[in-house]
């Protein structure tokens, strides 16, 4: 797997899928080296990869994340090992345990002690037998770690981690958990826009949907933000603490400060300032290309 150091976290969702193939690319030949998909409550992330691998030739496809609860650990085995054999070893499993809110609220699941039930997930898959023609190399599955605890199970039982909204300190942090010889795949936002108050308004309406969940508002009272920083949609030193925004070489530094706190890969996830909710900022995409 040619992971390299720039990737792409995006919301596919919202387009059709020829549309997202088209995305999927154009971030090809832009030069990034994959392309994140989140699971949340639309497309089968799996079978979405599959038609994707299909319309590409070098993207990695990745999961950022697929939820534990919404499969067995065999199936989950089974999609993995199939992907990666038929797509020549360009599928990256991301997995994680989500938040209870999507998982009792939305699902009606019964939701378990993170760091717990993700062991047992990982010990379940590698039990699980699979018959079938293997990738030519073991494919890689990479957790969705926060905490010390999880990022620990990162590194004792997994590939790597994937943090997401979290900072270069973090990453740091992450870093000297996992060890040196361990994927650190962070997500990081941005913004191609120079004027403040703009934004930071685009940075808060992605931040809507997060700060009330207790995983994500945990880890950044851990780094040092107060409950004040998280209310009322995040004051200014929490939002460019989290999200990079200003010119190309802002953003630049940013991702360039995760590479020297230890990340292998940063995935940025673009944020339109002004323009139709979900919709790509290609002038972002373009300017931090890494062509």
């Amino acid at each position: 797997m040619q992971l390299g150091p720039l990737g792409v976290w995006f919301f596919t969702e919202t387009m059709r899928s020829p549309e997202a193939a088209e995305f999927a690319g154009r971030l090809e030949s832009l030069g990034y080296s994959a392309l994140w998909m989140p699971e949340t409550m639309g497309r089968n992330p799996f079978v979405h990869a599959a038609y994707l691998f299909t319309q590409t030739e070098r993207l990695i496809i990745a999961t950022g994340i697929a939820n534990i609860y919404h499969r067995h650990p065999g199936m989950t085995k089974q999609s993995q090992m199939t992907l990666a054999e038929q797509s020549g070893g360009r599928f990256l499993l991301g997995l994680g345990v989500s938040h209870a809110p999507l998982v009792s609220g939305a699902r009606g699941l019964e939701y378990g002690k993170p760091v717990a039930t993700m062991r047992a997930y990982l010990e379940g898959m590698a039990s699980s037998p699979y018959a079938s023609i293997p990738p030519e190399e073991t494919p890689l599955t990479v957790l969705a770690a926060l905490g010390p605890k999880m990022l620990a199970l990162a590194g004792e039982q997994a590939d790597g981690a994937h943090p997401y909204w979290t900072t270069p300190e973090h990453t740091a942090q992450a870093r000297e958990i996992l060890g040196p010889d361990k994927l650190l795949c962070v997500e990081q936002k941005v913004c191609l826009e120079t004027d403040p108050g703009k934004a930071r308004t685009a940075a808060r309406a992605a931040l809507s949907m997060y700060a009330g969940l207790p995983n994500y508002a945990n880890n950044w009272k851990r780094l040092g933000f107060t409950d004040d920083d998280i209310a009322n949609g995040g004051s200014d030193r929490l939002i460019d603490g989290l999200v990079a925004w200003g010119d190309e070489k802002a953003i630049a530094a940013r991702v360039q400060a995760h590479r020297d706190a230890g990340a292998d890969h940063v995935c940025i996830q673009p944020l339109l300032a002004e323009g139709a909710p979900g919709a790509v900022d290609w002038n972002a995409l373009e300017a931090l290309a890494p062509r």
